[in-house]
């Protein structure tokens, strides 16, 4: 019988429409009375014409949706792409900032110490080992970069000096590293002594003023700039500031220990002080 009526159901349906067609216009022909027959017609179909009705509105319901839903996913798209765009130009946007205010430092420092001769460079690696704290930069001896030169920000914060140069790189030891050595001051006092690096302050991104006079009078927060003794390096450059001041074990000699300003994690780009003029 089931297979009877899935095979035969479309028939029986158009069967029963037309003799409910039939029996209607014969009522109307008939005066319009509602005959037994007809009525039995009427609740026989009427489920089967709902049915149609309600599979009709489905199928309209999940075509709407389809193309919908498809129209969904092409602004949803769309909005993904003008995200990634906005994205983009506020990268630029801030990079361009970033830029400008960087040349406007350096143009500041030139003007201060117009006996500087600048060589930008990029930060192209950094080392990632506990006993040596190097930066790897962009450009080398074909750009006229020097093994002892130093490396500053913009601002003319000191990086580090220049410990190997090939063609077209040079590895900074950065002011931590244990084989930095040279002149300090600090500004408020002119107490002088040397700045070294120092393999356990090396790890807290520290170093030492080394070798300070007895009578120094140094506090917290103490300016430390380069001193430029023995006419190696330019004085005057900013080197951090001094955290506190203690005796060596031997009891000998005092040093401080100094933070430095240069935030060493965060760099980009540097300048290297190729030339400068010695003050007497």
């Amino acid at each position: 019988m089931k297979n009877f009526l899935r095979q035969n159901g479309i028939w029986l349906l158009v069967i029963a429409l037309l003799l409910s067609l039939v029996i209607s216009l014969g009522s109307v022909l008939l005066g319009g009375g509602v005959d037994p027959l007809s009525n039995l017609a009427q609740t026989v179909t009427a489920p089967i014409r709902s049915g149609i009705s309600a599979v009709l509105d489905w199928a309209g319901g999940v075509s709407d949706y389809v193309l919908r839903y498809g129209q969904m996913q092409q602004e949803l798209e769309d909005l993904r792409l003008q995200v990634s765009q906005l994205e983009e130009q506020v990268r630029q946007s801030q990079e361009a900032s970033r830029e400008n205010e960087q040349l406007r430092d350096l143009l500041g420092l030139q003007q201060q110490r117009q006996d500087f001769v600048f060589e930008s460079a990029k930060v192209t690696a950094r080392s990632n080992f506990n006993w040596e704290s190097t930066l790897t930069i962009s450009k080398g001896s074909s750009s006229g970069v020097s093994v002892g030169n130093c490396v500053v920000t913009e601002t003319g914060v000191l990086v580090g000096v220049v410990a190997q140069v090939g063609n077209n790189w040079s590895t900074v030891s950065t002011i931590i590293n244990t084989d930095i050595e040279l002149g300090g001051i600090v500004t408020r006092t002119y107490s002088a002594g040397v700045l070294e690096g120092d393999f356990a302050l090396m790890s807290q991104g520290k170093l030492k003023l080394n070798y300070l006079p007895d009578g120094a009078q140094l506090v917290s927060g103490d300016e430390v700039l380069t001193s430029g003794k023995g006419d190696v390096y330019p004085a005057g450059l900013v080197v951090g500031r001094v955290e506190g001041v203690f005796t060596d074990p031997s009891g000998m000699t005092r040093y401080a220990v100094v933070a430095p300003d240069v935030d060493l994690a965060s760099l980009i780009e540097v300048f290297v002080i190729k030339d400068f003029e010695i003050v007497e």
